[in-house]
């Protein structure tokens, strides 16, 4: 199998004295004007606001932290504080256009089971993650000896909230599982751009230091 080639990114000016993350600028490229838009474990908001400023989307969000949900609820956007693993349960079919998970799988206590409901409840799901195959990570584990802390996994081994870990070739190994179609992937480099290089999973799985992928259903 080998990598897609991403397109050119539309070019979007940040909102006044805001740079939005190039990984949302990225997501945002990814869906369709005006799309009803589930954001799973939304955190304070960020993408959500970027989606509904940038491309007219009719947002809504779940997320797990209150603390979160009030800011959310601050930036005016339409957020439940609940649990991607028991909540999407919950969610009838083809209820949104796209439902997206960034940076959050990770995170999940069954992550299979939550990316199954996301092609269930969406057209499309997109999903972002950190790659613990990039290529930093293997040097320090394997000449460190130390689970690896920078700026994509900023937490100790001790504090993180990240349960399960994966590489870019797992993820494309878990939606062959659930039988999800790749329609687009990405290797995001250290600065959150996109590798422009046509490279096989594997070479990807070693420079990505984020994977980035529009999914729907087989």
């Amino acid at each position: 199998m080998t990598a897609h080639q991403p397109p050119p990114l539309v070019s979007a000016a940040p909102a006044p004295g805001v740079a939005p993350r190039k990984d949302h600028l990225l997501l945002a490229e990814l869906v369709t004007p005006s799309a009803r838009i589930l954001d799973v474990g939304c955190g304070d908001g960020a993408l959500l606001a970027l989606l509904r400023d940038r491309t007219g989307a009719d947002g809504r969000g779940i997320e797990i932290e209150r603390d979160n949900v009030a800011a959310c609820l601050a930036r005016g956007l339409s957020v439940i504080q609940g649990d991607a693993d028991t909540d999407l349960a919950d969610y009838p079919d083809d209820a949104f256009d796209y439902v997206i998970l960034s940076q959050t799988i990770q995170a999940t206590r069954r992550p299979r089971e939550v990316l199954e409901h996301m092609l269930r409840i969406g057209k499309r799901a997109i999903v972002s993650f950190p790659n613990f195959g990039h290529w930093r990570v293997r040097v320090d584990i394997a000449l460190r000896g130390r689970m690896p802390v920078n700026e994509t996994m900023p937490y100790t081994w001790f504090d993180t909230p990240n349960i399960h870990f994966c590489t870019i070739r797992d993820f494309v190994g878990l939606c062959e599982i659930v039988g999800a179609r790749v329609e687009r992937a990405y290797a995001l480099d250290g600065r959150g751009e996109p590798v422009r290089l046509p490279l096989p999973w594997w070479a990807w799985n070693i420079l990505g230091e984020q994977g980035v992928f529009l999914l729907s259903r087989s």
